[in-house]
């Protein structure tokens, strides 16, 4: 993600969530080192993206989003495998995310990629007001296409 994908960025933003993060946020975050930013492309622009923390030898998935109108064609899965990757090559051993309870299109990304709930935290989202579940992935780094147990 580059300062020019911002625009980009916070409109895919406000169609994916109800507590949109603003501009200045994603400017925020793209000076910080410890931060991946990263967008898929198509021949239409930017088609989504992801933002994921490193922190020692764990990693969160912060937030990860498709344009709607492109979602359910495996730029969620694409994205979610290259910032896996990189944050394996960084060093983490373990990511962590929250998602919502009723996100099944998200919860099905997610435990296919070998994520697994580990807590609940209530009342996580305001708007709608919903639980969190919290999910990690241990194997950090390997092929969503891959099964379980897998090499």
């Amino acid at each position: 993600m580059s300062r020019a994908d911002v625009r980009d960025v916070v409109a895919i933003e406000r169609d994916s969530y109800a507590l949109p993060w603003s501009a200045a946020t994603f400017r925020a975050l793209l000076q910080r080192r410890n931060t991946l930013l990263r967008v898929a492309e198509d021949r239409r622009g930017v088609a989504g993206y992801a933002v994921l923390w490193l922190a020692a030898e764990e990693a969160e998935l912060g937030n990860l989003a498709v344009r709607p109108g492109r979602r359910q064609r495996g730029i969620g899965r694409l994205l979610l495998q290259h910032v896996l990757e990189e944050a394996a090559a960084r060093g983490a051993r373990a990511i962590f995310l929250e998602v919502r309870e009723s996100n099944s299109v998200a919860l099905r990304l997610y435990e296919g990629a070998g994520f697994r709930v580990v807590g609940t935290r209530p009342d996580y989202y305001a708007s709608p007001r919903e639980a969190a579940l919290v999910m990690r992935l241990d194997r950090v780094g390997c092929s969503l296409t891959s099964p379980p147990g897998g090499r």
